[in-house]
């Protein structure tokens, strides 16, 4: 997006702010440089998987993902800070994947998400650090997706019924689950939970359009768009209640910040024409990835401040980054054409 300073006319002032400018756009662009030499990428895969997808990771640096093997089959797997990965489906799984992007792995270990089984219907499951698994699906389910779990164990996500209708829920700790939905939706799909009990996600209204929500811990359901949105995708929200994802405009889609006031801000990596913001960490740098003209996306970490450092690992064609823990490690995968494999990824600043 491309921000708009209003001229004044006045002796002198032009030439001294554009200068200030030019001096303030070569700091920002320093910092990203420095920030990419010293960042360090660790790459890993499952063994003998044709694919493998982190989705989430933790303080702890743990990471949660699925990975696709010779067969064409997902399954579900944990790896360790230490680098030690475990391989787990749910009894009576035929796919099994890991939750939403950035929040589907908790500080205890705890890993949500979907499994399908013979008869082609998708369930829920929650993994304990343990390798225990509960699964689990909201009255009248007939396909069930959990996106995110926070600290305490409550866990969000959405749920499907009879005709399609998408409806959100949250499965308390002891394994309650209540159902919510904004007022005029027509599908609802929370994806995150922070550890106050603030759920955020989109649904859709009646004429197709996509509109953000965050929904209170006691139950209050506040809706919201930046400014000229024709589409909006809430994807996560920190321990502060400030809000990450996308939006629609004439010009393609951009990320955007929501502040815990409501207060917008708005963002582009120089030469994108796609941008999505993942993850938000508690010192609000958001990670996330966005498309060049050329259609490769590219992985980006934009801090507090919003200095923006867009990265690839090396021999990547293709990066995403759906992750970031809050001391700034980011997890996600990357495509290598030359080895036509696609590959997790660390990222320590």
């Amino acid at each position: 997006m491309t921000m708009c300073l209003k001229v004044v006319h006045r002796r002198g002032y032009a030439a001294r702010n554009a200068s200030v400018a030019f001096g303030a756009s070569l700091a920002v662009l320093a910092a990203a440089v420095h920030a990419e030499a010293k960042a360090k990428y660790t790459t890993f895969g499952v063994s003998g998987a044709a694919l493998t997808e982190p989705a989430c990771i933790n303080d702890a640096g743990t990471i949660g993902g699925k990975y696709t093997d010779s067969s064409g089959v997902t399954h579900g797997f944990v790896r360790a800070a230490d680098g030690t990965i475990t391989e787990f489906d749910p009894t009576g799984s035929i796919d099994t994947v890991a939750g939403g992007e950035a929040q589907c792995l908790n500080t205890t270990g705890a890993l949500v998400g979907s499994y399908e089984d013979s008869s082609d219907v998708w369930h829920g499951y929650v993994r304990a650090d343990d390798g225990t698994i509960t699964t689990f699906d909201p009255r009248g389910s007939t396909g069930t997706y959990p996106g995110g779990i926070n600290t305490s164990g409550q866990i969000t996500g959405y749920y499907t019924v009879s005709g399609g209708e998408e409806h959100g829920f949250l499965r308390t700790a002891a394994g309650k689950i209540k159902s919510f939905a904004p007022s005029g939706s027509t599908g609802t799909q929370p994806g995150a939970i922070n550890d106050g009990g603030q759920i955020v996600g989109f649904y859709g209204d009646d004429t197709g359009v996509l509109h953000g929500f965050v929904r209170a811990a006691d139950g209050t359901i506040t809706t919201f768009d930046p400014t000229g949105s024709q589409d909006t995708v809430a994807n996560d929200i920190n321990s502060g209640g400030a809000i990450i994802g996308r939006f629609l405009t004439d010009s393609g889609y951009e990320g955007f910040i929501r502040a815990a006031d409501g207060t917008f801000t708005t963002f582009n990596p120089t030469g994108s024409t796609y941008t999505t913001a993942n993850c938000i960490n508690k010192s609000g740098s958001t990670s996330g990835r966005w498309e060049d003209s050329s259609g490769v996306f590219h992985g980006y970490v934009r801090s507090a401040k919003g200095t923006i450092t867009e990265f690839d690992p090396r021999g990547s064609s293709s990066t995403d980054a759906p992750s970031m823990n809050d001391k700034g490690v980011i997890t996600g995968l990357y495509q290598d054409l030359g080895k036509g494999a696609v590959y997790g990824y660390l990222r320590t600043p």
